[in-house]
């Protein structure tokens, strides 16, 4: 469980968060919004490359935000990014062992864990390829994979089907719902994919302008009016 409480962040004048209170309880969690709402500058807190202004964050008893940037992908945040990470001179297995070495598994388990996670998101390709010869979607399935790699506790996935055709997100979806069960960690996801977003997360969260504007079982809350406006007006999302 992760718990939020009065999560506030400043830069200048600028608000990105806005003493935000959220709790995410397991499973794969929603986080949608419109542009600039604040999603990404949340993960970016949790994940330690912002510090806030005030709030805590609890993750699992423990407190997240007293824990320095560099120890929390050893005690298991993990995210993806909307650019990608992985590096493409070297192979998708040396990609995914990279993170791994950051894990708290250690090297006994290095290669059983690399190709287990690999094989987990489904890439076809040896895992000797080289990144930078892939489609579009393995790439992002390396993301995923160095994601998912060392028994992760939180992970975070910022826009994993931007640009993917309809079939291939298909696919990560799948991908993306069966990590809780097969890997014990809590995901949140980020992604402008609301068929996405609906076929993955039971409960999603929305917010506009840093805050907290609904919260619950996704298929309501994609129907409340205060998301809808949040959305520029769109009568549907689903």
């Amino acid at each position: 469980m992760i718990e939020v409480k009065d999560l506030t962040v400043h830069f200048g004048g600028v608000i990105p968060l806005d003493s935000l209170t959220i709790t995410f309880e397991s499973g794969t969690c929603g986080l949608i919004g419109p542009n600039g709402a604040g999603k990404t500058t949340f993960f970016n807190v949790l994940s330690g490359f912002i510090k806030p202004t005030s709030g805590s964050v609890t993750a699992f008893g423990e407190d997240l935000l007293a824990m320095a940037h560099f120890r929390r992908a050893r005690w298991g945040v993990r995210r993806t990014f909307q650019t990608e990470q992985a590096i493409e001179e070297l192979s998708i297995y040396e990609n995914v062992a990279m993170v791994h070495e950051h894990s708290r598994r250690g090297r006994a388990s290095r290669r059983t864990d690399v190709l287990g996670a690999i094989e987990f998101v489904g890439l076809a390709p040896d895992p000797a390829t080289k990144v930078g010869t892939l489609g579009a979607r393995d790439r992002r399935l390396v993301e995923i994979a160095r994601a998912v790699v060392g028994k992760p506790r939180l992970v975070l996935l910022d826009e994993p089907a931007a640009g993917l055709p309809d079939e291939e997100t298909e696919h990560l979806s799948r991908v993306i719902r069966a990590i809780p069960d097969h890997m014990g960690a809590l995901v949140i996801l980020v992604d402008h994919d609301m068929s996405l977003v609906s076929a993955c997360c039971s409960v999603t969260s929305v917010l506009d302008f840093g805050a907290l504007i609904a919260s619950g079982p996704t298929a309501e809350v994609l129907r409340d009016e205060r998301v809808m406006r949040a959305y520029l007006g769109t009568e549907e999302l689903v």
